[in-house]
C-alpha cells in the first residue's frame, strides 16, 4: 500500500503586513534623500504593495497629488465627499482631477442607512463632532483602505504642534502611512505650488490655511497656528482617520525625527 501524503492545508496569512520595524528600516533607508527621488522608488519597484492617496483636496492637497501623478498617475485617490464640504473644494476637487491627469480618483460616501440613523437632521457636527467625524469619514474610509497595504498622506510636521513628530514612515492597524511631506516647509510648499503653476484652493486667500468640511472650519489670524481654525472651541484636533503623533522612542538613532 502506497504511503499517504499529509496534505498541507492553505491557510490565508492574516497577520498585519508591516509593523513598527518596518516603519523604522524605511526611515532610515530614506532618511535624507529627495522627495520625487523616494517616491519614484517606493512606486516604480512596487516597495508598497497596493497604495492609495488619501486627499483632502483642501490648501497644499495638490503638491501630493502633482508629486504622485508625475512618477504614477493611476494611483487610486480616495476623497472623504462628508457632505459638508465647502461647494469651492468639490470645485477645486475637479480642477486638480483634471490638471494632474488623476486616473482614479473615488468619492467615499457615508452610509446611507447609518447617516440616517445617527445624524438625520445633519447637525450632529453642533453637538458630538468626533461622532460626525466617525460617520463621515473614520468609517468609510476604514472599509475603502481595507483592500490597501498602504497609504500616501499629506500631513506634515509643521502644520500644529500635535504633528510636530511626524516621521515619514508610520504604521497604523499594520497599513504604512507615508508621509512624503512630512519635513516640508510652508516656504517650500509655496515655492513648489509657484514653480509648477498649481492652483491654490480658493478659500486660502480668504484666510483658511487648513480646510475641512465647512462646519467645523474657521478662518485662523495670522500667527495662529494653520490648524487653529478646526473645531474651534472644542478639545479636538484630528478628525479620527489621524492620531496624534508621538516620538516612537529613543532606541530608533534617531530614524523617525521629522526632520530628513
Amino acid at each position: 500500500m502506497a504511503e499517504q501524503k499529509l496534505r498541507t492545508p492553505d491557510r490565508i496569512n492574516a497577520a498585519p503586513r508591516y509593523s513598527e520595524t518596518d516603519a523604522i528600516r524605511l526611515n532610515h533607508m530614506f532618511r535624507g534623500r529627495d522627495t520625487v527621488e523616494m517616491l519614484e522608488v517606493l512606486l516604480k519597484e512596487n516597495m508598497l504593495g497596493d497604495v492609495a492617496i488619501v486627499s483632502s483636496f483642501g490648501a497644499e492637497s495638490a503638491i501630493l497629488l502633482h508629486l504622485i501623478a508625475g512618477v504614477d498617475p493611476t494611483v487610486p485617490v480616495l476623497f472623504l465627499d462628508t457632505g459638508k464640504h465647502f461647494p469651492e473644494t468639490i470645485t477645486y476637487k475637479e480642477e486638480l482631477r483634471q490638471q494632474l491627469g488623476l486616473k482614479d480618483l473615488r468619492d467615499l460616501k457615508p452610509d446611507a442607512d447609518l447617516l440616517r440613523q445617527k445624524d438625520g437632521n445633519g447637525l450632529r457636527w453642533s453637538y458630538d463632532p468626533d461622532g460626525c467625524c466617525e460617520i463621515r469619514k473614520v468609517l468609510p474610509l476604514k472599509q475603502a483602505l481595507a483592500g490597501f497595504d498602504a497609504q500616501f498622506t499629506g500631513r506634515k510636521a509643521f502644520q500644529s504642534s500635535t504633528r510636530s513628530a511626524l516621521p515619514r514612515f508610520e504604521v497604523e492597524e499594520g497599513r504604512l502611512k507615508v508621509n512624503p511631506l512630512a519635513d516640508w516647509s510652508k516656504e517650500r510648499l509655496d515655492t513648489y505650488m509657484a514653480e509648477h503653476n498649481l492652483p491654490a484652493h480658493p478659500l486660502v486667500e480668504l484666510g483658511y490655511p487648513s480646510i475641512g468640511c465647512s462646519p467645523c472650519t474657521s478662518k485662523v489670524a495670522p500667527g495662529e497656528d494653520p490648524r487653529s481654525g478646526r473645531w474651534k472651541g472644542w478639545d479636538k484636533t484630528e478628525c479620527g482617520i489621524h492620531t496624534t503623533v508621538t516620538p516612537i522612542g529613543e532606541d530608533d538613532n534617531g530614524a523617525n525625527d521629522p526632520v530628513f
